[in-house]
């Protein structure tokens, strides 16, 4: 994972927190929509980067590829 990627990872983590703490979510219902919202804060940063750089966060750095198998479920 990069930089970059860890950073809007952080972002979308506090703005979800945040979020959740405001509106005192309970459940999972509620605290999915604070998710949602907050997942939403780092998407809108992540693009305006995008979009100022001419360069995409998303790497595949870390990506797992071939070498994973899949197991049967029994």
């Amino acid at each position: 994972m990069t930089e970059a990627e860890l950073v809007f990872t952080a972002l979308a983590e506090l703005s979800t927190t945040k979020i959740a703490k405001k509106d005192e979510s309970q459940g999972y219902d509620e605290n999915a929509d604070s998710a949602k919202k907050g997942g939403g804060i780092a998407k809108s940063a992540r693009q305006q980067l995008e979009a100022a750089t001419g360069e995409s966060v998303v790497s595949d750095e870390n990506y797992l590829g071939g070498g994973v198998e899949k197991k049967e479920l029994e």
